[in-house]
């Protein structure tokens, strides 16, 4: 476990405070156009459900040059708010806008988050809810949705239940949540959804563990506290929050860090706990908290024909690689699907060029796509390649991980085309499928695990 990221700085803000019942922690970096409306939101939330607690809000920056700090401080005082509300709290809401220091020399989103656990363990809370500071859609019911079931219902992690445009949320989709299923046998929706409520309980939980790692000190940590309360054996729940509108990235083009620490951990955890998946069989629903809610999430425009370039580009400079990460049955299909993927992109290239109008080039290009497909169970077992070769080469995870990116590129371009014409809810139901499809193949998994096991003793 690091040591104590808390700067001379930070504990004196602590000591002002003294302690608190409720914390809702917002790391950020450059969202000054969008971290007032997440701040509004969190304070008049604190304000109206849970008017008798003790609140603070904090916001760890990564010292953004964009003002977002001063946003922050700037934006309506908590007094406005309970105008707005008619509901006049028994404690004051207390802010904090703060740097927040790496960890080991590391910053990100996790280090981010491990400053503001190691403040709301020092305050003593009862329940701490952690938002996305590029948030469109946040409202106030969301701190009610996050802390109510940690509060009142005594669960200790809350992760949340989006609804999310069928293209957004490609690592979610493809890996964390199929992974997370088959693996720990909880259907957790979004384990990597970047809004949650934990309990006090857990916050200390996550302090002591060993395993802080500088992937987890960015990206990693979303997937790293779904996993330690799984495996830390903590109840945990969900909590229906609608629509999620933020900064939606394309895959192709914004994804490749992010996918790289995420799966990295995932891979990393996975190893580590090994002796808590292998007797798993089948998943169980997770309790979901709040309404069902309807809503239109907004649309993400993909570039399927880069993905799928990207795939074949990377089965010609990446072959020797691939074939140490997998089976030789699944590095053949693989490599047959990267050729077929090449010649297809090109043919939608020609097909865009041939056409005058935009959308009509648009239609043809999707058209020339159409019979690219990369079946379910193929990438089961390519990730479950990747647990074993985790395990056996630990030294090579991050190169690997960086080599399964193109695979992963043609997955998502193949769910992307066979999801042109159908509904985002039609597309949940092939994200479903997929997720059975891990859950069916797990024996292979675990087969190979064990012979792997056995290899390595045997020698």
């Amino acid at each position: 476990m690091p040591e104590t990221v808390l700067t001379p700085a930070i504990r004196d803000q602590i000591d002002r405070l003294g302690r608190a019942d409720i914390m809702v922690g917002i790391p950020s970096f450059r969202n000054a156009a969008t971290i007032g409306h997440v701040v509004r939101a969190a304070q008049a939330g604190l304000v109206q459900y849970f008017p008798d607690l003790r609140p603070v809000l904090v916001n760890a920056d990564a010292g953004s040059a964009d003002g977002t700090q001063r946003v922050v401080a700037e934006t309506e005082p908590p007094d406005y708010v309970e105008r707005i509300l008619l509901v006049r709290p028994t404690n004051r809401l207390e802010r904090v806008a703060l740097t927040y220091p790496e960890v080991d020399g590391v910053g990100g989103k996790g280090a981010a988050l491990r400053t503001i656990f190691e403040m709301a363990a020092a305050l003593d809370v009862k329940a701490l809810v952690v938002v996305d500071s590029d948030l469109r859609s946040i409202v106030p019911e969301w701190i009610e949705l996050l802390a109510g079931p940690i509060l009142k219902g005594g669960y200790d992690y809350v992760a949340p239940l989006y609804s999310r445009y069928k293209y957004d949320g490609t690592i979610t989709n493809t890996v964390t949540y199929p992974l997370t299923r088959a693996l720990y046998g909880h259907r957790i929706r979004q384990p990597i959804g970047g809004d949650f409520g934990v309990s006090g309980d857990l916050v200390r939980h996550y302090l002591e563990l060993g395993d802080w790692s500088p992937d987890i000190s960015k990206f990693g940590i979303d997937i790293w506290m779904t996993t330690s309360a799984l495996t830390g054996g903590f109840a945990v729940c969900q909590a229906r929050l609608g629509a999620k509108v933020h900064d939606p990235k394309d895959p192709g083009s914004d994804l490749g860090p992010m996918f790289r620490q995420v799966v990295g951990t995932i891979l990393r955890l996975a190893v580590a706990n090994a002796d808590r998946w292998l007797a798993i069989h089948g998943s169980h629903d997770v309790p979901a908290y709040g309404f069902e809610r309807y809503s239109d999430p907004p649309p993400l425009e993909v570039n399927t024909i880069r993905l799928l370039t990207e795939f074949h580009t990377g089965s010609l400079a990446l072959a020797e690689t691939w074939a140490e990460m997998l089976t030789p049955p699944t590095l053949a299909t693989v490599m047959e699907l990267a050729g077929e993927a090449g010649a297809l992109a090109e043919a939608a290239e020609r097909a865009g060029e041939a056409d005058a109008g935009p959308s009509m080039s648009t239609e043809r290009m999707a058209d020339a796509l159409a019979a690219f497909h990369f079946p379910d169970d193929l990438w089961a077992r390519v990730v479950y390649d990747l647990i074993v070769t985790a395990a056996l080469a630990p030294a090579q995870i991050e190169r690997n991980v960086a080599a399964l990116v193109p695979i992963y590129f043609g997955r998502v371009g193949s769910f992307v085309i066979e999801n042109r014409k159908v509904t985002t809810d039609e597309a949940e139901e092939r994200v479903e499928r997929q997720a059975r499809e891990y859950e069916l193949l797990k024996p292979y998994l675990v087969d190979r695990w064990n012979a792997a096991v056995a290899d390595r003793a045997g020698g």
